[in-house]
């Protein structure tokens, strides 16, 4: 802490799977704002690791244990460069909230609490960087009967909620969940379902790279109706919130299980195909769920994808669609950000969800500390 200043880091590598994004975030007289971000990508063979990890394999669970190690070493990169530009010693730090690398998501599932698995080694992380690491966020929330996710609801409330206005929360990361901020400071949230992963994948395949940038690859193709029919029958879009999801789910094997059936479909007419499903899956979902909303911000890469960004505006008419940077927070800074701000919650042992997200039992503190 210097002064008046409270100094937090959040590291977030999300579903999407490229690599960690890092923000220095600042707290004074309460309020949180970014200081400084890095992004260190995944080294091949790491990010290659932790994709397989995502399904059964041979050994896991020491596969797992090293790429939780390795991850702690791009975290720690990621971290000293933070301090490092903002001018800090290690100690000015009060805490780093470290999410770790979702693998499995499985709420509810098999025995009726179910788990959420995110690999991380934060006693590593503490060792190496001398400060307090706040992790395990989500596994208090499913303990209480709750999905466990989405969990940036609540930051995007502090962040982007407007008095006596409702405003909507779009991020698009792997997985896409959508957080709808009432005007009277009323919030919920869930997972609508894919963002970029799917996308990613196939992109990857086709082309060699890792994204579809600006979404040029899929807006050339031509969205195929009857694929986008099979991609939106299934049954998670029926689900009723509170409800999450993640590459146990919408990975490569769904996605080749529903092409089996259009195999003359053209590589990158099934990337629009793609493109339109992420934003017409997301679309529905605000309009069965935040009807009076007139106002959408898109965070995570997905807002960084030109062609997706307009299919969402055409798909919602009615509706203002901007990036979050529009709106003070670069895209890619926002769920970093969130995880600074729930490492705080967390020491200050104030509630990280909500029954109204989640569908937990009632709040709760969610994370585990981890002293230096």
């Amino acid at each position: 802490m210097t002064g008046s200043v409270e100094y937090y880091v959040g590291l977030m590598s999300g579903t999407s799977m490229d690599g960690v994004d890092g923000v220095l975030l600042a707290f004074e007289t309460g309020r949180p704002a970014v200081r400084d971000h890095a992004f260190a990508p995944f080294p091949q063979a790491l990010r290659a690791e932790l994709l397989a990890l995502n399904t059964a394999g041979a050994n896991e669970l020491h596969r797992a244990a090293l790429a939780a190690n390795a991850l702690v070493r791009v975290y720690t990169h990621v971290v000293r460069t933070l301090i490092s530009q903002g001018g800090l010693p290690p100690q000015a730090i009060v805490a780093i909230g470290a999410h770790g690398q979702t693998v499995r998501h499985r709420p509810q599932a098999f025995d009726g609490t179910g788990y959420t698995l995110q690999l991380n080694n934060p006693a590593l992380l503490a060792e190496l960087t001398g400060i307090d690491v706040v992790a395990d966020f989500r596994t208090r929330d499913v303990a209480a009967g709750g999905q466990g996710a989405p969990l940036v609801p609540l930051f995007h409330r502090e962040v982007f909620g407007r008095a006596g206005e409702a405003v909507c929360v779009l991020n698009v990361g792997g997985i896409s969940n959508l957080s709808v901020l009432g005007a009277g400071g009323e919030v919920s949230g869930f997972d609508c379902g894919p963002g970029n992963a799917l996308m990613d994948y196939w992109c990857q395949q086709h082309t060699g790279q890792p994204f579809d940038d600006g979404g040029r690859w899929g807006a050339g193709g031509k969205a195929v109706p009857a694929l986008l029919e099979a991609f939106l029958a299934e049954p998670y879009f029926r689900l009723q919130p509170p409800k999450s999801t993640g590459r146990d789910l919408f990975n490569p094997v769904w996605l080749k299980e529903r092409l089996k059936a259009f195999t003359a479909v053209a590589p990158q007419d099934v990337q629009a195909t793609l493109l339109e499903f992420t934003a017409m899956s997301c679309a529905a979902d605000l309009k069965v769920h935040a009807g009076n909303c007139r106002r959408l911000i898109v965070c995570g890469g997905g807002a960084l994808n030109t062609a997706l960004m307009q299919r969402l505006q055409s798909a919602l008419p009615d509706l203002v669609v901007a990036s979050s940077e529009v709106h003070g927070l670069p895209p890619l800074q926002v769920e970093a950000a969130a995880f600074a701000w729930l490492a705080r919650k967390t020491l200050r042992r104030e509630t990280g969800s909500l029954e109204s997200i989640t569908g937990t039992q009632g709040a709760r503190v969610l994370g585990a500390v981890y002293p230096r």
